[in-house]
């Protein structure tokens, strides 16, 4: 039997956890725009799985109306009392373009102490295509935590900005074969001389998948 927006509403509004996850999860199954309507109850739902599954899915549902589902990932980020909500409204901020969600996204990176939330910012800056994230990708760069550093190296290829170049051409050395990787991928995006001269030396790279990377890099260009 196929799902309906009348039997998802029915999983959605049941007692049972495991009902309202099945619910949460069938909403791609049905028409968008019932979709959206329903997504708006699971996003305030009591427990932060259904919550959390919500939140992911306005990635995609999200652009049946921009300016609600700003709003209500906003208030996610902002006031879920789950790290793992508030980094998944950090990612569907960021695939669906909302820039006014910017400042938003750049002061919880300061203020929170959760490594997932910072990750999952710096991460979502490259898709989100501010300019303004340029400084923020700066500071995230000098992270301790390194997924941190790592996300916003493919954050900086992502934003396309080529002053980004020169703070990421000491990175190609680094002993983490994943964050040369993340480089290579950087610098291919970005172009310009110094990028190619960099690349050029990671194709001889000792790890074979950063080596074949740059060859292919540099084959694109």
């Amino acid at each position: 039997m196929s799902n309906t927006p009348e039997s998802v509403k029915e999983l959605l509004s049941s007692g049972d956890l495991g009902d309202r996850l099945r619910g949460v999860n069938q909403l791609l199954e049905i028409e968008p725009a019932a979709a959206f309507e329903l997504v708006q109850v699971a996003i305030n739902d009591s427990n932060a799985r259904v919550r959390y599954t919500a939140v992911s899915k306005l990635d995609t549902l999200g652009d049946q109306d921009l300016q609600a589902a700003l709003t209500m990932l906003r208030d996610r980020l902002l006031n879920d009392s789950e790290p793992d909500v508030q980094a998944a409204a950090a990612d569907s901020l960021g695939a669906l373009k909302l820039t006014e969600a910017f400042e938003d996204l750049q002061n919880l990176y300061h203020s929170t102490s959760e490594w997932l939330i910072q990750f999952s910012i710096i991460a979502a800056l490259g898709e989100l295509g501010d300019p303004r994230a340029f400084d923020l990708l700066t500071e995230a760069l000098n992270s301790d935590i390194e997924l941190v550093k790592t996300a916003a190296i493919g954050s900086f290829g992502e934003l396309g900005d080529a002053r980004a170049v020169p703070l990421l051409v000491p990175y190609a050395t680094n002993p983490d074969w994943q964050i040369r990787y993340r480089v290579v991928q950087a610098l291919g995006r970005l172009g310009g001389t110094d990028a190619r001269l960099t690349l050029e030396t990671l194709a001889n790279d000792s790890v074979e998948q950063v080596a074949q990377e740059a060859k292919a890099s540099l084959n694109a260009q």
